[in-house]
């Protein structure tokens, strides 16, 4: 199963122009099983998420964007933002207890700038500087493929991701209609409600997938 983990949508997410229905309608026009809503800051009533999956016959499950100290971290299996989420260890506690997981998101930010990579030890130390974010030793997955990032600053994240030893997920973080279809996660499982997707976090059975080169490559067929 093919599923965009990391997507915005207007106006729970006030700087994305996208709606839940454009979402769904364009995820099922270019292929994919299911879309994550992961708005900032901000939790779907489950009622409201199941509602819009069932009108849809569509499987939307609910997650959110927390800013923290730390970095931007992807939510499942929380309701609600309660104080001092700011703090990626007090995140991590709740997540625990509600029995979810955890991704980090777009990590090369604030980390990576292209005009610094002169060479290889510049780019190392970036690497360094990175690594000592507390973040990585919190989460289940590092989000390697970002649609909105570059191609040097998703590479940035895959080698955070290597050398960490942790599993890699893709997601278009997409905030306008033409900005879905670039990177998801693919799942080894069946993925059927939000129990089973925190599940196969957990288990690392996923793998980060290009849309961009599956649409190329059936192109070229």
């Amino acid at each position: 199963m093919i599923i965009d983990i990391h997507t915005h949508t207007y106006p729970t997410s006030d700087d994305s122009t996208l709606t839940p229905e454009e979402l769904i309608a364009k995820a099922k026009r270019i292929g994919l099983d299911g879309v994550c809503i992961t708005d900032h800051d901000r939790f779907w009533d489950p009622q409201d998420i199941h509602a819009l999956s069932r009108k849809h016959d569509y499987l939307v499950l609910p997650g959110c964007e927390v800013t923290t100290e730390e970095g931007h971290l992807l939510v499942y299996g929380l309701r609600e933002y309660i104080f001092g989420m700011h703090k990626a260890s007090y995140v991590k506690e709740l997540v625990d207890d509600a029995g979810g997981a955890m991704v980090v998101a777009h990590p090369y930010r604030r980390f990576y700038r292209k005009q610094a990579h002169t060479s290889e030890e510049a780019y190392e130390e970036m690497l360094t500087r990175a690594s000592r974010n507390k973040v990585f030793g919190f989460i289940d997955a590092v989000e390697i493929f970002n649609g909105r990032g570059s191609d040097e600053e998703n590479h940035f994240a895959g080698d955070l991701a290597d050398r960490f030893g942790l599993s890699a997920t893709g997601a278009s973080d997409a905030h306008s209609l033409e900005q879905v279809g670039t990177y998801a996660t693919r799942f080894q499982q069946p993925v059927r409600d939000l129990d089973d997707f925190i599940a196969e976090l957990k288990a690392g059975r996923f793998r980060p997938f290009s849309m961009r080169e599956s649409a190329a490559a059936l192109a070229r067929a």
